[in-house]
């Protein structure tokens, strides 16, 4: 008898979850539409519906006129109906973003942090201290917020305790989802921040639509998302996507991660503006604001031969790693992020598929597009924030969980690329 119980119940719960995905990506959405598209009967709707409509995650959006029988009432997921946290954690500062349920950013704060100490206990105190002046700003309680979700460098143990390993940090074994969650009492979700930048960018960005694609997130450190059938690769302890640790250059530049030759050491912020030292014979002051700089170097090409020769050899670094993503992995899209990514490509992107052009296979280059990322600056915080929403998109009816051992998978249940295109009323 409680096998059979918790069979119904886990039959409900999908049946839950698979139309409030449903809802989320592709609605408002009528009962009879709902029960087309998912294929479960229209009682089994009815029923999903009337509760979820009386819990409040769901509400009524107007009406759809019908040939000549009764209006259609549309339903959508309520985006007042809580909220959901991201945080992206960098280099030099945290910044922390509320959004409803339908992805709109309602508040955001951003709390400095110093270069020299990225101390578990400092980053979780200035993610407190960020989600404070965030409910504050929006008059939000911490009773109306699902969960926090975290993207940070380095690699996520993404099962069980979310374990974070962060050479740049001097991170070693770091139980960063549970100090989060004894600081601040919610429900912590914690991963690399290019794969919560690459979910984004796959959700309401320039990934939409497609099912094989490769995020690449350039900032102080270079990673990447890779998605194949729709799904987010992680590799055997989740370190895939590593892309600033391979190598371009045999024995070249020595990278923080103790290796030499790899491609962050020659994109990062830092190695950019290190080799614009050694070609012009400055140095800039070491408080001086990295992105300022580098948009000084990119305002003054035209004059300083040296800013010229790095952007041009950058570009070619940058197209040099994206050709072998394109041999290794045949993505449909490359879409390029982060600060660095965002500021640099519009004026090297030209350059940068020339390069890549050149390293990568003709037939799967043929076939590839490369493109700026679409969300900006709340990128990595608005897919941490996604990372809750997945997690309520399935388990709504009780607490969040921990990520299962399995792939994840983008948009969940609707995740081909005709569903994923009708996102765009919850592009924020």
């Amino acid at each position: 008898m409680s096998t059979s119980r918790a069979t119904i119940r886990d039959l409900r719960r999908r049946n839950r979850s698979m139309l409030l995905r449903r809802l989320f990506f592709a609605g408002p959405l009528g009962r009879q539409e709902l029960a087309r598209q998912t294929g479960l009967s229209s009682a089994t709707v009815t029923n999903v519906m009337s509760a979820l409509l009386a819990e409040g995650v769901v509400v009524e959006a107007g009406v759809e006129e019908s040939d000549g029988g009764r209006p259609r009432v549309l339903l959508r997921v309520n985006g007042n109906h809580r909220l959901v946290a991201g945080v992206d954690v960098g280099e030099t500062r945290v910044r922390v973003e509320l959004f409803d349920l339908a992805m709109r950013k309602r508040a955001g704060s951003e709390v400095a942090i110093h270069p020299a100490h990225h101390e578990p206990g400092v980053i979780v105190e200035a993610i407190s201290k960020g989600l404070g002046r965030a409910m504050s700003d929006c008059s939000a309680d911490i009773d109306s917020i699902l969960g926090i979700g975290v993207g940070v460098p380095g690699v996520v143990e993404s099962f069980g305790e979310q374990v974070v390993h962060a050479p740049g940090f001097g991170w070693s074994h770091v139980p960063f989802g549970g100090m989060l969650a004894s600081r601040t009492g919610l429900p912590v979700l914690v991963d690399n921040g290019a794969k919560t930048m690459g979910q984004a960018e796959m959700w309401f960005g320039a990934g939409r639509g497609v099912q094989h694609a490769a995020i690449v997130l350039l900032g102080t450190g270079v990673g990447a998302a890779i998605f194949t059938d729709g799904s987010l690769y992680r590799g055997a302890t989740s370190s895939a996507g590593e892309l600033g640790h391979t190598s371009v250059v045999v024995g070249g530049r020595h990278c923080r991660c103790g290796a030499n030759g790899c491609l962050e050491a020659y994109v990062g912020s830092g190695a950019i503006l290190e080799r614009w030292a050694q070609l012009s014979g400055q140095r800039f002051p070491p408080d001086e604001d990295e992105e300022a700089t580098l948009k000084g170097l990119l305002s003054g090409t035209q004059e300083d031969g040296a800013a010229s020769t790095l952007l041009d050899e950058t570009a070619v670094y940058i197209g040099v790693g994206i050709g072998n993503l394109v041999n290794l992995f045949n993505p449909e899209r490359i879409v390029i992020g982060g600060w660095v990514g965002l500021l640099l490509g519009p004026a090297l992107l030209p350059r940068i598929r020339d390069a890549a052009a050149a390293q990568a296979l003709n037939y799967p280059f043929g076939r590839v597009s490369i493109e700026l990322g679409r969300l900006g600056s709340d990128a990595v915080a608005l897919g941490a924030a996604t990372l809750v929403a997945e997690q309520f998109l399935t388990h709504s009816d009780g607490p969040l969980r921990q990520r299962e051992s399995q792939p994840s998978t983008v948009g969940g249940s609707v995740s081909n690329s005709a569903a994923l295109e009708t996102a765009r009323s919850h592009q924020p």
